[in-house]
C-alpha cells in the first residue's frame, strides 16, 4: 500500500498488459476483482498468475487455506476480513474499503511480483 497510490497502473505497464490478454479490459478485471472482493464472508481477493499460460485470475479465499489455487503466483492481494477495515469503515462499508484500498495500492509493488513469476 502506498498513499495515494493511483487508481490504475500505469497506461503500458506489465500488469496493465497482462490483464488485457486475461480479462480483455482493465476495467473487466477491476469490476471482477472488486465483485470477488464484495463476495459476502471474510477472507481475500487474489489476483493469481497461472505461471504455466501466463493468464491472471481473480479468485476469494477464506480462512486462510480454503481456495488457495495450487501452483498460482498471488500477485495482488486484498484483504477483506472486518479486521482490515473495521477501524475505519463499518462492516456494511466494505465497497468504501475497497475504493480506498485502490486508491492507495502500490502498482509498482504489483509489477515487481509479476515480472519477478515471469
Amino acid at each position: 500500500m502506498k498513499k495515494d497510490g493511483g487508481e490504475d497502473p500505469a497506461r503500458n505497464s506489465a500488469f496493465l498488459k497482462a490483464v488485457e490478454s486475461s480479462f480483455g479490459s482493465y476495467d473487466l478485471w477491476k469490476t471482477d476483482f472488486t465483485s470477488v472482493g464484495k463476495m459476502r464472508g471474510v477472507g481475500w481477493a487474489i489476483c493469481y498468475l497461472d505461471p504455466l499460460h501466463g493468464q491472471l485470475s481473480n479468485h476469494w479465499i477464506t480462512l486462510h487455506e480454503v481456495g488457495n489455487v495450487s501452483g498460482f503466483i498471488p500477485v495482488l492481494v486484498m484483504d477483506v476480513w472486518e479486521h482490515a477495515f473495521l477501524l475505519d469503515y463499518k462492516p456494511a462499508e466494505r465497497p468504501k474499503y475497497i475504493a480506498a484500498f485502490f486508491s492507495n495500492l502500490n502498482w509498482q509493488t504489483v509489477e515487481e511480483r509479476l515480472s519477478a513469476k515471469k
